[in-house]
């Protein structure tokens, strides 16, 4: 077994930590994690560009005030239980950890998962009544599928895995994988459309989608045409989070001319591949947000604090977008430009901070040697 990560607190931090537990990867052409950059495209929208943000309480600022935990293997997942209890999964290790305090531990592996380049272990979520039923939902890339499983936590170790949701597209890039309860309790499953651009305007395919699902894997009541398909058009959605007032939203990986933020709402059809960006026919979603593709290639997705943060892996920054009271969103900001190489995930932590987890070690970066991180983000209202 290889040695468990080394963990790091400061005293400020481990206070916060204790109340909250108390209470273009390839190389090959069309990947999204690639190291290379390319000339940004002129359909792009300029990073600073966009509508000025309305933000009545004074605009958020981020700050890196430690790290949690370092020596990971490309963390992908990341979820709290209501303990505070933070649930983590390596990508290319299949291993689920918990953090406790200052603790970190390894609660079990995922056997069923099969790491290769983009595909292995991804996201995690937890069930919303984790306290009276103990589910954990994970996404993997197995042999044959990607899919949806889920696993009892005893507090000790997650159990044996049971099949929520199987026969998604896979293959080594573009495989989706981030997975959210929504507000309604249902499963919010983001999925890639596995190399075969296709795929994604097929509704009779789960790929280059958002699904929504029962915790059981059933078509969720009032889903668009009785099936799991909640949205279409996807090339490769990597981020979903819900704001305060129950709007999804996604980050979405274009192919060379725009990464893309987008509302995500029933039966839209986003336009990959016929679409990159904005500008397609009427039928079309339109991004709200759009990035050259070497300032983004966007992962993860969160909201706090009146915006959401988007965590970027070629563009190796953190991307604010302020959420207005109205919902629309303002003017993005970058962050943390190149500080800490390629930045995967990015979560809402109970104590009110960012965890913000690296991506150094997955092939595509430069590692220190404490790579791969968490890192702990305060967040300041001026």
């Amino acid at each position: 077994m290889r040695p468990l990560p080394r963990i790091i607190v400061p005293t400020t931090v481990l206070a916060l930590v204790l109340a909250a537990c108390g209470s273009a990867e390839e190389s090959e052409p069309g990947t999204d994690e690639t190291s290379a950059s390319p000339t940004p495209s002129a359909s792009a929208e300029p990073s600073e560009s966009g509508p000025a943000s309305t933000e009545p309480s004074g605009p958020v600022t981020p700050e890196i005030t430690g790290t949690v935990a370092r020596d990971l293997e490309t963390p992908w997942g990341l979820a709290f239980l209501p303990d505070g209890t933070a649930i983590v999964t390596e990508r290319d290790s299949a291993r689920v950890l918990a953090i406790e305090g200052t603790q970190v531990r390894e609660i079990g592996t995922i056997d069923a998962a099969a790491p290769r380049a983009e595909a292995g272990l991804l996201g995690a979520a937890v069930s919303p009544d984790f306290e009276d039923d103990g589910w954990i939902y994970f996404y993997l890339t197995t042999d044959v599928d990607n899919r949806v499983v889920r696993a009892k936590y005893d507090g000790e170790q997650v159990g044996r895995t049971q099949t929520v949701y199987d026969g998604i597209p896979l293959a080594p890039i573009h495989d989706g994988g981030r997975i959210r309860f929504g507000p309604d309790g249902m499963l919010y499953v983001a999925t890639g459309d596995a190399a075969q651009p296709d795929l994604a305007q097929d509704p009779g395919s789960p790929a280059g989608k958002v699904l929504r699902m029962t915790p059981e894997g059933e078509p969720a009541p009032d889903n668009p045409g009785d099936s799991v398909v909640w949205t279409l058009g996807h090339r490769n959605i990597q981020g979903l989070a819900f704001t305060e007032d129950g709007d999804l939203w996604a980050s979405e990986f274009g192919q060379d001319e725009a990464d893309e933020l987008n509302r995500i709402e029933a039966g839209d059809n986003y336009g990959w591949p016929q679409v990159e960006g904005r500008g397609g026919p009427a039928r079309f979603t339109d991004p709200v947000h759009q990035w050259a593709t070497d300032e983004a290639s966007p992962s993860g997705l969160a909201y706090a604090e009146g915006s959401l943060w988007m965590a970027a892996l070629r563009g190796r920054r953190l991307w604010q977008i302020p959420i207005r009271e109205d919902g629309s969103a303002g003017r993005p900001r970058a962050h943390f430009v190149g500080d800490h190489g390629r930045l995967r995930t990015v979560e809402a932590a109970p104590d009110g901070t960012l965890w913000l987890t690296t991506s150094n070690r997955d092939g595509r970066g430069d590692p220190t040697e404490r790579d791969d991180q968490i890192l702990v983000v305060e967040l300041t209202r001026e």
